[in-house]
């Protein structure tokens, strides 16, 4: 006879195993994403930053804030919503907040590229 608590055991791995692979599905994106924020900070370092990079700079950040902590990346999440507050309003230009933005989307890189699925990309859902 089986107990209740053993298919619940499987449940945190299954799903451990499920994130893994959306993360593999959906790397390219938030990559994409990383890359619209570090063009955006260099166009701000270099005082050239259109309304329309800063727009899709917050948005960009706005994507990444609200599914990072998904994946268990919750410094992720926190430093999305940073950038995705200092892309609403419109930046100063110049080295300083330029260094400061760029500062925090080197972080989100390397939590990013930290984080390694424990499936192999060929398994499918």
């Amino acid at each position: 006879m089986d107990h209740p608590a053993e298919p619940g055991a499987q449940a945190p791995v299954d799903l451990s195993q499920a994130l893994d692979r959306l993360w593999v599905r959906f790397l390219p994106e938030i990559e994409a994403r990383i890359a619209v924020l570090d063009s955006a900070a260099s166009a701000l370092a270099q005082n050239a930053l259109t309304a329309s990079e800063r727009e899709e700079a917050h948005a960009a950040a706005h994507k990444l804030a609200g599914v990072l902590g998904t994946f268990g990346l919750t410094r992720g999440t926190e430093l999305a919503r940073e950038l995705e507050i200092a892309f609403s309003l419109e930046p100063s230009p110049g080295p300083a907040p330029a260094a400061t933005l760029t500062q925090a989307v080197t972080e989100l890189r390397t939590l990013i590229a930290s984080r390694r699925p424990r499936v192999s990309p060929s398994v499918s859902s």
